[in-house]
């Protein structure tokens, strides 16, 4: 009976240990033009949901939300940007736009038409793909985002709000909440682990331009159905900035989350992920 037993377990635990195998995203690089673009991609059968990380993130920086929306039946894909993480850029090759490599990835893995969440710079892109590509897209999630949004006035706001001073702070002081900090300094050192390995060593790679000079006015002819959402406590994009971008996105909705900074998706992971798919669901 005890040898039964003891067989027992092991078959249960490798059964366990398959059941993770599957449940793991697959990685690979994309040969696109000019670049082997790093990506993972949950697989399955359910509609496409991409992660486009922000400026001090990387595919690593998803670890709250790929499991959490793998498991409400999205297939979920992130992919490092030009520059970070683990995509390689050929040296002296035109960078593009993120918006192209988001395409042609998308073109690569035989997908049509999908969702789109982005945070901080990742919005940038995400509204990008929006003005260029509205067909390709079911719904767009902005976060935390300035946009990318050129107009002057816009520009000088953001000049007020983020002096050089603040531009000099550690990047999880300028981008995490001090609620955050003071309340989970594990995964305060963990965010701040994975900024430190979100860009390669050596040489950056050039930085990718915009396909369109994003301002508001721009923005007034999204028609892909749009969440905007941001942390009450977010010194890039505050509530009164969210408003801005919500009064020239037709029918967007918006979430704030309370005791959040820049770092929404990571620091009020269930909060973030709630807001999205309940949005995602509709569309």
């Amino acid at each position: 009976m005890m040898r039964w037993t003891i067989c027992a377990a092991v078959v249960l635990s490798a059964a366990a240990i398959a059941r993770a195998q599957a449940q793991a995203p697959h990685e690979g690089q994309a040969d696109l033009p000019g670049v082997r673009l790093y990506y993972t991609d949950s697989g399955g059968t359910g509609l496409p949901l991409v992660l486009l990380h922000a400026a001090t993130g990387s595919v690593r920086a998803w670890e709250h939300q790929i499991p959490a929306f793998t498991k409400a039946g999205y297939r979920v894909i992130a992919f490092d940007r030009r520059g970070w993480g683990r995509t390689e850029s050929m040296p002296g090759v035109t960078p593009g736009t993120a918006a192209d490599d988001l395409i042609a990835l998308m073109d690569h893995l035989k997908i049509d038409r999908f969702h789109v969440v982005g945070t901080a710079a990742g919005g940038f892109v995400t509204l990008d793909t929006a003005l260029a590509f509205p067909k390709r897209l079911r719904s767009i999630v902005v976060a935390n985002s300035i946009g990318g949004v050129q107009d002057a006035a816009f520009q000088e706001l953001g000049r007020r709000m983020r002096p050089p001073a603040f531009t000099s702070m550690p990047s999880e002081l300028r981008e995490v909440s001090p609620s955050y900090r003071a309340a989970n300094p594990d995964g305060t050192r963990r965010w701040v682990e994975l900024e430190h390995v979100s860009r390669p060593a050596g040489t950056p790679a050039p930085a990718q331009p915009l396909k369109n000079t994003i301002t508001f006015a721009l923005l007034e002819s999204i028609s892909v159905p749009t969440l905007l959402l941001t942390g009450d406590a977010d010194m890039f994009a505050p509530p009164p900035v969210l408003k801005m971008f919500a009064e020239h996105i037709r029918h967007a909705e918006t979430v704030v989350v309370p005791e959040a900074g820049h770092s929404t998706y990571w620091e009020q992971p269930d909060a973030f992920n709630r807001a999205v798919l309940n949005f995602v669901r509709k569309h």
